[in-house]
């Protein structure tokens, strides 16, 4: 599956910033309204951890829906590492606009730069091996194409953007349909050209879905040994891709196996946000 590109989010982070606004500003900042209407301001984001970046489109969004005679002064762009203490953004503008979105305007950053950060730290664990590792969908409600974005910021990939753009046959889907086999033959004929994937917890059910015919196989929690065969019998007949009992200290020897892909939940389920700091000046 492409992964997903900024271009084609336009719509979605304006609608991502408008539910972010609407649920924390409400029917306006009562504290804002201290504050002169015409007073202007300047402010300056820093991170206050190493991060790779994420979200500078969802930053702007905010202060554009807010009051578009605000100016956003990027230092940096998506994908960008950056260090602790340095200067990400610079502001411009009326006051009350750059408190107002200061809250959902970093909460964006820091949690899409998160994903991001947490996807590069992975992503340098394979460095050399030649394997994808993809996301899934174990995402934040409503955010899932802004968090699926970040994957690639921080160097992963994109798996299935939900239930309707490929198959993924598992075990209670094989047992409902009868047999992997007819899984798959109703798959292509529901939706031929949308990719047919198979989830196999032996060596034996591999032979069964490549001789049904299957797009990509994921081998759901086989050891080391088990994958090492499974991509000699695949002998590039389909993608494979390991998933489960994955983490920092498997990683790499299940890259290391021959496998194309392996799929991390915790790409975008458990991250830290990254710590940034606004600071007005008038």
């Amino acid at each position: 599956m492409p992964n997903l590109k900024l271009a084609d989010l336009t719509s979605e982070i304006e609608a991502n910033v408008r539910r972010a606004l609407s649920e924390d500003v409400g029917s306006g900042d009562i504290t804002a309204q201290l504050i002169p209407a015409e007073r202007l301001a300047h402010a300056t984001v820093i991170s206050r951890d190493a991060a790779i970046i994420c979200g500078t489109a969802w930053v702007d969004a905010v202060f554009r829906q807010l009051d578009d005679r605000v100016a956003v002064h990027w230092q940096v762009a998506d994908g960008d590492r950056v260090s602790p203490n340095q200067a990400l953004f610079h502001l411009e503008g009326p006051a009350r606009a750059l408190l107002t979105g200061e809250r959902s305007a970093l909460n964006f950053l820091q949690t899409l730069s998160a994903v991001a950060t947490h996807c590069q730290h992975f992503a340098d664990i394979v460095q050399g091996t030649g394997i994808k590792i993809l996301d899934t969908r174990k995402t934040l409600p409503g955010l899932r194409l802004a968090q699926k974005y970040a994957v690639t910021c921080g160097g992963c990939h994109n798996h299935r953007i939900g239930l309707f753009d490929a198959f993924l046959i598992k075990e209670n889907h094989i047992a409902a349909c009868g047999s992997i086999d007819a899984a798959v033959k109703a798959a292509h004929q529901i939706a031929p050209g949308k990719p047919v994937e198979v989830e196999v917890e032996s060596l034996n059910e591999l032979r069964e879905a490549l001789a049904a015919g299957a797009d990509i196989v994921m081998l759901d929690e086989l050891s080391l040994i088990d994958m090492r065969e499974a991509v000699k019998i695949n002998q590039g007949k389909a993608k494979l891709e390991a998933s489960g009992g994955v983490n920092e200290s498997t990683l790499r020897a299940i890259a290391e196996t021959g496998v194309d892909y392996v799929s991390i939940g915790t790409l975008t389920k458990d991250v830290k946000a990254v710590d940034l700091s606004m600071r007005l000046s008038l």
